[in-house]
């Protein structure tokens, strides 16, 4: 089965794939905690971290199910944020993707709930 993915346009890119490159490099302690357990508790599907779709970078993305997780700071909860977050979240949905938002506290706290949660969207496919 083919897959056809959707990347930025020619001119943005290069600069989002080199910012992915450095948040890939400089991840957050949620961010780490996280790939961490996806790669031990999830080895049947294959995430990427920092992916750019389209334009946007998804913090991690299982390409196949079309899931994506974003792990969200404090700066998320301010209003502004959260209306560029649903802008983004509508984006995504709309071009197939479903999407996650874990806050880093909970990522931090009680990974096994979240990785729990990320089972049972995958398993809603």
């Amino acid at each position: 089965m083919g897959h056809e993915y959707e990347t930025a346009s020619p001119d943005i890119y290069d600069i989002l794939k080199d910012f992915a490159r450095k948040n890939r490099k400089e991840m957050t302690k949620s961010e780490d905690i996280l790939w961490n357990a996806l790669r031990k508790n999830l080895q049947g599907y294959k995430f990427r971290r920092q992916h750019v779709i389209m334009d946007y970078i998804a913090d991690f993305v299982c390409l196949s199910e079309k899931l994506v997780i974003e792990v969200d700071g404090g700066y998320h909860e301010e209003l502004e944020q959260q209306h560029d977050d649903q802008i983004r979240t509508d984006y995504l949905q709309k071009r197939g993707f479903r999407v996650i938002r874990l806050k880093n506290e909970e990522v931090i706290s009680d990974i096994k709930y979240v990785i729990n949660k990320i089972k049972d969207e995958l398993n809603k496919t």
